[in-house]
């Protein structure tokens, strides 16, 4: 399989599927990347459509020189943060309809123990600072590494690597503590 580096050269040349793989490949964790800032999955949803359109409107500025994936989260990150100032406020999501939608996005619907797990996990970690929910969100769930997330967050690799060993550390006793523990 192509690399997504290189799936946007194809793009640039004439290859408008090589484009569409991109977007359904990392829309999903954008959409959750976003979502951590603005609290709002459809605003989230729109955020993530922006930095993609961003990406058609601008191809020069993505410079090839670190991985697309944390060039979009990074315009992800921006443009949530500029959303947030014009509304001067985040929106929180109900946890009962953040649950929902947790369980839709990462789990198969007739898996209930294991929804119940995730939801578990989903509320210990709405107890967590900002920064240390979003560098677990981007570590864990969208696979990135400690020098693309220090690139996201606008930390150094160090400052990541401290965010989540004190965010495993608060989980996991949240998690004991509340009888949860996998």
């Amino acid at each position: 399989m192509q690399t997504a580096e290189n799936r946007y050269r194809a793009f640039l040349n004439g290859d408008k599927a090589a484009f569409a793989s991109l977007v359904e490949e990392y829309r999903p964790g954008l959409i959750r990347f976003v979502n951590s800032y603005v609290h709002d999955v459809h605003t989230a949803e729109d955020i993530a459509i922006d930095c993609f359109a961003y990406l058609l409107a601008h191809p020069g500025r993505y410079r090839f020189t670190s991985p697309l994936k944390s060039y979009l989260y990074t315009v992800g990150r921006s443009r949530a943060v500029d959303w947030l100032r014009r509304a001067k406020r985040a929106k929180t999501v109900p946890l009962e309809a953040a649950e929902e939608e947790i369980a839709f996005l990462y789990l198969p619907q007739d898996a209930a123990e294991q929804r119940e797990k995730y939801a578990a996990l989903y509320r210990a970690m709405e107890t967590l600072p900002e920064d240390m929910r979003r560098a677990v969100t981007l570590y864990y769930f969208d696979e990135l590494n400690y020098k693309q997330i220090a690139a996201v967050l606008g930390k150094s690799s160090k400052q990541v690597d401290n965010l989540l060993y004190r965010a495993k550390t608060r989980l996991r006793a949240i998690l004991e503590e509340g009888g949860e523990a996998p």
